[in-house]
């Protein structure tokens, strides 16, 4: 029996090959006319490809590829410190309502996913308690949730729980970027929704244009930079105090909270931020990191349990498309926004909110901004679903032995 090597990259390694994975993808998208039209993002296109060619190599040649993933951490906090600099109290008051109607929605769709788990566990005779594994633990939960509720769930004597809840939120975080963009698609063409339908994303594309002008200029960079630093620095310094406190809340929470506070004191303080600068770092950490999110996925370790996994996988995604096509883009509005807002909660229902954020980039990117479904999605994904998903899974665990 050989021995197997392991070989692990560095931040920087691994920084420059998330970046040639990402011109990977782009390339793809535009040679292949499906991923073009269907708007899959090309972190989803190339990372898949690299964790594909990693897994080989794990296989043929005994020699494990391993990340140093600290960039992708720190990239994280940055793309929700541009959420939260986005983030002007009058747009926030603008999308209000839709944020509740939204955040009550994402409730029902995580009592759906939950009971479509457990039911497919019943079907293979398995505890309910490997259902809400292959429900909202694992798939709007993530990673993060999955390992977590794992745990809890071996001690209670689930076996393996840890590892199919990590094997769910993987395929999730794959199926999540592929679904989206095709999903939004289709509304849009079956309803003869037009680029930028609303009111809201013309005015907001205009002021965008002009934005531009000024975006790559050295004094605004420098000024995203330090404002950007600020939000992370002062961001875990808040959340050490939180956590101190016994106050847990995810870092990138603060970090958005910080960029929030300091956008809309920026304009009373005369402290003139550009937005289009913003814009275009968040954009660049979003897709570094999702590359890397993917790029690093380790696939072999799926391979045992292949089967039911894509079984339960195909049911969850179409809960999700029942969701999003008769709830959310009804109740949002049936317009270009909804149909955005729908792309993004399909990336929220399987995968994670940077998910969802690229698949709403991949859509506007082709017909134009919706500063509506960039406020309300990452709000209600940074935030409120991890309370809601946390009270419906206690729900849930309320009513069997866990």
């Amino acid at each position: 029996m050989e021995t197997l090597t392991q070989y692990q990259l560095q931040p920087l390694h691994v920084l420059m090959l998330s970046i040639l994975v990402l011109y990977f993808g782009f390339y793809l998208n535009r040679k292949i006319r499906f991923l073009g039209e269907y708007y899959i993002p090309p972190a989803v296109t190339g990372g898949i490809i690299c964790s594909a060619i990693i897994a080989v190599i794990y296989g043929t040649a005994d020699l494990e590829v391993t990340f140093d993933l600290q960039i992708r951490d720190l990239l994280l906090l940055v793309f929700f410190s541009t959420v939260g600099l986005s983030a002007k109290l009058r747009t926030l008051q603008a999308g209000g309502k839709a944020l509740i109607i939204l955040v009550i929605v994402a409730a029902i769709f995580l009592v759906f996913q939950n009971t479509t788990g457990v039911l497919l566990a019943k079907m293979f005779g398995a505890h309910p308690g490997y259902g809400l594994m292959a429900g909202s633990i694992s798939f709007a939960g993530g990673h993060g949730t999955a390992i977590a509720w794992g745990g809890e769930a071996e001690k209670a004597g689930l076996t393996g729980a840890s590892e199919i809840g990590i094997a769910f939120a993987t395929f999730g975080l794959i199926a999540g970027g592929l679904l989206g963009g095709p999903v939004a698609r289709w509304l849009i063409q079956s309803n003869a929704l037009e680029s930028g339908a609303s009111e809201m994303a013309r005015t907001a594309g205009a002021g965008a244009k002009a934005d531009h002008d000024g975006a790559g200029d050295l004094f605004n960079i420098l000024t995203a930079i330090l404002v950007l630093a600020v939000c992370v620095g002062l961001g875990d310094s808040v959340n050490r105090f939180l956590f101190a406190k016994g106050v847990l809340l995810p870092g990138f929470l603060t970090s958005m909270f910080v960029g929030i506070i300091i956008t809309n004191l920026s304009e009373p303080l005369r402290f003139k931020i550009q937005p289009a600068t913003i814009e275009k770092f968040g954009e660049v950490a979003l897709n570094i990191f999702l590359a890397m999110s993917l790029m690093s996925m380790k696939l072999w370790t799926l391979a045992t349990a292949v089967g039911p996994i894509l079984l339960i996988l195909m049911a969850q995604m179409l809960v999700v498309t029942f969701v999003v096509v008769f709830i959310v883009f009804r109740v949002m509005g049936r317009d270009y926004d909804a149909s955005v807002i729908s792309a993004g909660f399909v990336g929220l229902g399987l995968g994670a909110t940077p998910v969802a954020i690229a698949n709403m980039d991949a859509v506007t990117s082709r017909f134009g901004p919706s500063p509506k479904a960039f406020l309300v999605v990452p709000l209600v994904g940074a935030f409120f679903i991890d309370i809601l998903n946390a009270l419906v899974i206690k729900f849930f665990v309320g009513f069997m032995a866990f």
